[in-house]
């Protein structure tokens, strides 16, 4: 977790956009890449990132049926489908652009009288 401060070297060598707010999915799925060349245990990625350790493991799951991450337990590395993962990144982005310029949605700003009836 950040404390609110960084060193002003940091902060000059940084890039334009390396600060900006990510979620913990991305944050996980930036750390795992960035450090494609290690297998890492889901309480190594949470003391890294300053995540709870059962959030991360619950994401991990989530990557992990979507094709993002590989496991074996107990380690987690990121895909090696290089195409898998740039596809899911091109995607994300997409909604991310979608989200920015249309307001992002919420399902219950979308939900209608029909759909609690189907519940």
């Amino acid at each position: 977790m950040s404390s609110g401060t960084i060193d002003i070297e940091e902060f000059e060598n940084a890039d334009a956009d390396e600060f900006e707010e990510r979620n913990d999915t991305e944050r996980i799925v930036l750390f795992l890449d960035d450090h494609d060349d290690r297998a890492w245990k889901a309480a190594t990625i949470a003391e890294r990132l300053g995540l709870d350790t059962d959030a991360v493991s619950a994401i991990l799951s989530r990557l992990k049926e979507r094709g993002l991450v590989r496991h074996k337990r107990p380690y987690w590395a990121i895909t090696d489908d290089e195409e898998r993962l740039q596809t899911a990144y091109r995607l994300h982005r997409h909604h991310e652009t979608a989200d920015d310029q249309y307001g992002e949605e919420r399902l219950e700003d979308l939900q209608t009288d029909e759909m609690e009836d189907v519940q």
